[in-house]
């Protein structure tokens, strides 16, 4: 027996998708841990399940290359649009994805019949230290003195956008050594559920570089919640405007955070290629 699947990424951020209806999945996250392997499996930062929802017509599960389950993926969710509608799955351009982190509304833009950009609403953000969460004092995580356990300190302000996102400001966020104090924020004890990393240089007011260690992937290209956590931290901080490009490795994400609360992201999905997994591995 196996596997079909499909690998799609959004801006270089790259899942495995599998229909359950087809393929029921009885461990997802050792599958995840498996298929996300760059060199021994079929190489991703994770898989999503297209599931049937509860109380719409989609559920997304989303787990990590270390075969963690994530809340919710920006990328992902837009790739997932992509999936479902290409294949016939439905014929709307509006529709709503349930995901860990709350429903999602997604709205396409389609071209020939291809999805070439979804604009999805990610919810309204959470910043108080407990909705990260972290451990601590009640209140909003700005510019906060964080001391690793090699005795540095990095400054950091926090959001939640479906997960956690610890933002550090830096001059140049492409020449950050992400693998160096990556994990070592993503584990620190004030995260209990650990957090993402992002590291960011403002370029003006409509315009952020942004670099991630995401949490049980590690370094990944982009992410669409990280976009939205690193937007909005330069927004509460003052930096930015409420609508901006995220410039990322592979090209821009456009976030916005409306006025009426909800944050807003809008970018491309691909489609890479489709494979088979053999089941036994």
């Amino acid at each position: 027996m196996t596997i079909e699947y499909a690998k799609l990424h959004g801006l270089g951020n790259d899942y495995l998708f599998i229909d359950t209806a087809r393929h029921p999945i009885a461990d997802p996250g050792a599958l995840s841990r498996a298929m996300s392997h760059r060199h021994l499996g079929a190489g991703a930062d994770g898989i999503i399940l297209v599931m049937q929802g509860e109380d719409h017509p989609f559920r997304m599960r989303i787990f990590n290359a270390d075969g963690s389950e994530a809340e919710t993926c920006g990328n992902g969710i837009r790739c997932f649009a992509k999936y479902v509608y290409e294949r016939g799955m439905t014929r709307a351009t509006e529709f709503i994805i349930e995901t860990l982190a709350g429903p999602n509304r997604v709205q396409l833009t389609v071209n020939n019949r291809r999805v070439v950009s979804v604009r999805s609403n990610m919810g309204a953000p959470k910043f108080d230290r407990s909705q990260i969460p972290m451990t601590g004092a009640p209140g909003q995580v700005l510019e906060e003195p964080l001391r690793l356990g090699d005795g540095r300190e990095v400054k950091i302000t926090c959001a939640n956008i479906g997960n956690p996102h610890a933002v550090i400001f830096v001059e140049d966020a492409t020449k950050v050594d992400l693998t160096d104090l990556g994990p070592k924020i993503e584990n620190h004890p004030a995260f209990p559920e650990r957090t993402n990393v992002e590291f960011v240089s403002v370029l003006d007011r409509d315009n952020i570089v942004m670099r991630i260690w995401e949490r049980g992937s590690g370094i990944t290209m982009a992410s669409g919640s990280g976009s939205c956590g690193a937007a909005l931290a330069s927004m509460i901080t003052g930096r930015v405007n409420r609508r901006v490009a995220v410039h990322l490795v592979y090209g821009i994400l456009n976030v916005e955070w409306a006025e009426e609360g909800s944050v807003y992201q809008e970018g491309p999905a691909t489609e890479v290629y489709c494979g088979l997994w053999p089941e036994e591995q």
